[in-house]
């Protein structure tokens, strides 16, 4: 089944992009029900396995998922008491619900380094949405309604985790713009017609 992915910069707009598409073309759209699924197979919920995505394990983390999942007989009970999710672990899941997703039929896929999970696919479409700075940090301030010192900061920090999602599960750069088919700048051709151009080249090349 076709897809499409949208990454998309922190403030840039794509998951309203990412919406119209879905509409126009009548496909499935997958963008905060991603982490509810994730989450709901690990018996977590979403608010965790953010929190685990977002952040970067320490190396007595990493040395005790290793521990577990190798040789739990081995490890003190203090330490085998069950462990939150393992990256590896969140990511198998993470696969499995863009995997499911795709069987059910054509689907708009946001962030979750979709991307770089499908990017062999041949019936896929790899899209990035950005915009200036500036750009970003007012759409943020005016959505959120706070002032554009913290906009700005809630923008960089976005941004840099989303970058290290990528990078920590896939070695891939979140923002080579090698990795799409498309890079819009959503400021310059706005949210309507960011959606617009997806949609076009999603008909002829998908459909």
């Amino acid at each position: 089944m076709p897809v499409i992915t949208i990454s998309r910069m922190f403030g840039s707009g794509g998951s309203e992009v990412a919406a119209r598409v879905a509409e126009s073309l009548g496909w499935t759209l997958l963008d905060n029900a991603f982490v509810e699924r994730v989450a709901a197979r690990l018996g977590r919920t979403p608010v965790e396995v953010q929190a685990i995505e977002e952040r970067v394990p320490s190396l007595a983390e990493r040395l005790a998922d290793a521990l577990a999942l190798g040789s739990p007989e081995i490890l003190s009970p203090s330490l085998s008491a069950p462990l939150p999710p393992t990256e590896e672990r969140l990511l198998e899941v993470t696969e499995r619900v863009i995997d499911d997703a795709i069987a059910r039929g054509p689907v708009v896929l946001v962030g979750r380094g979709a991307q770089s999970y499908l990017a062999q696919r041949r019936d896929a479409l790899h899209v990035f949405c950005y915009a200036p700075k500036p750009a970003l940090v007012g759409r943020v301030a005016r959505r959120e309604g706070i002032d554009s010192e913290e906009a700005s900061r809630r923008v960089d920090e976005t941004n840099r985790r989303r970058e290290q999602y990528v990078r920590r599960y896939w070695q891939r750069s979140w923002l080579a713009h090698e990795n799409y088919h498309l890079c819009l700048n959503t400021d310059w051709l706005g949210i309507d017609g960011a959606a617009d151009l997806i949609v076009r080249v999603a008909q002829e090349r998908l459909v």
